[in-house]
């Protein structure tokens, strides 16, 4: 076994979990200090910082020609997100999600993954592609800022208070920056590390960017939306994978295809299961989020389930293993009609329900 791996591996487990704290704390700050609202701040620098890695990352393995590592790591990441981070965090403590967030950001995240569906149906995303993928990222930001500034405004006006004092904006920045540094370097330790070992197994690139790198990149949501969540920050623990997966297609894909001259290659597998799965999960989180406006605990239970079974499938795939002709109709005649029944019936109700309120 490589000692050193797990060592790499180790300590940059440990920079990610102190780089999240210093993130969530300088973030929560930075809301308070320039009237915006928190889960802007987690749509944006939250979100756009944790997702450095996977940037770093993508746009390393497309200028190598590693167009399945860059791929992979974007839909990876994007189905890590919501089902095992939103999963773990809502197991810990039931979040709370935002109106605003169901009405505009999550179908944001589902039209940009349906967007990459049309993108990658000719088998590659070029770079006119990834320069329009960069300039819809460009006007979200512009967008969420603005509108966050102006709703923050009216309800300060309607409440009477006056505008927020921006004391000590400069120390709550320095812990972003510290926060964002420190999780970069332990992404970048713990993906090395895991990459050696994972390589050792003689895995596919596709496997490895889906996977190990996929989590890897993904471990600085992991570890802010887990502290968010327990510090009580639950408009950042939501809107950071939110604002993650947008991020994800938008601008790490999108500078992806423009740091390579023949852009982003999609391989047909990914086409053909892989995109539509990040896709269907990005489609479940709006009868889930819309319930409530609750992700419950038996509700992150589900999503943690069907990660581990998405990965199942994809390792039992990549190694040709029997299981896969038993696995493969389960999810697919048992486990997925059941959750979308029990979805279905929930929305129904709440829709009754808000009906009936008149809300």
């Amino acid at each position: 076994m490589d000692v050193e791996s797990w060592i790499l591996m180790a300590a940059g487990l440990a920079l990610l979990l102190a780089g999240a704290e210093l993130l969530v704390r300088g973030a929560a700050r930075l809301a308070g200090a320039f009237g915006v609202p928190p889960l802007v701040i987690g749509l944006t620098v939250v979100a756009y910082g944790t997702s450095a890695p996977e940037l770093a990352v993508s746009v390393r393995a497309s200028g190598l020609g590693q167009a399945d590592i860059a791929l992979g790591n974007v839909v990876g990441s994007n189905i890590f997100n919501v089902l095992f981070i939103l999963g773990l965090s809502a197991l810990i403590t039931p979040l709370v999600v935002s109106r605003k967030l169901v009405r505009l950001d999550v179908p944001i995240m589902i039209a940009v993954s349906l967007g990459l569906v049309a993108l990658g149906w000719n088998g590659r995303i070029g770079r006119p592609e990834g320069a329009l993928l960069v300039l819809l990222g460009i006007a979200y930001t512009v967008f969420l800022v603005v509108e966050g500034r102006r709703e923050e405004r009216r309800k300060r006006d309607a409440e009477g208070r006056g505008a927020p004092a921006s004391a000590g904006w400069v120390r709550s920045s320095l812990y972003v920056a510290a926060g964002l540094a420190l999780l970069v370097s332990g992404s970048r330790w713990l993906v090395d590390g895991a990459v050696a070992l994972a390589r050792a197994l003689g895995t596919t690139e596709l496997v490895i960017g889906l996977t190990v790198i996929a989590a890897g990149t993904s471990l600085p949501e992991v570890a802010t939306s887990v502290v968010a969540s327990l510090r009580g920050e639950r408009d950042i623990a939501v809107g950071n994978v939110v604002g993650s997966n947008i991020f994800n297609v938008l601008w790490v894909l999108g500078v992806a295809a423009l740091a390579s001259e023949s852009g982003v290659a999609v391989s047909p597998s990914a086409m053909q299961f892989d995109v539509p799965v990040m896709v269907a999960v990005a489609v479940a989180c709006l009868p889930i989020f819309f319930t409530g406006y609750l992700i419950a605990r038996w509700e992150g239970a589900l999503f943690f389930a069907y990660y581990l079974l998405y990965t199942a499938f994809i390792v039992l795939a990549a190694t040709g293993h029997g299981a896969l002709r038993l696995l493969g109709p389960a999810v697919l005649w048992f486990a997925l009609p059941l959750t979308f029944l029990t979805l279905g019936v929930l929305t129904t109700r709440s829709l009754r329900s808000r009906t009936a309120s008149g809300t």
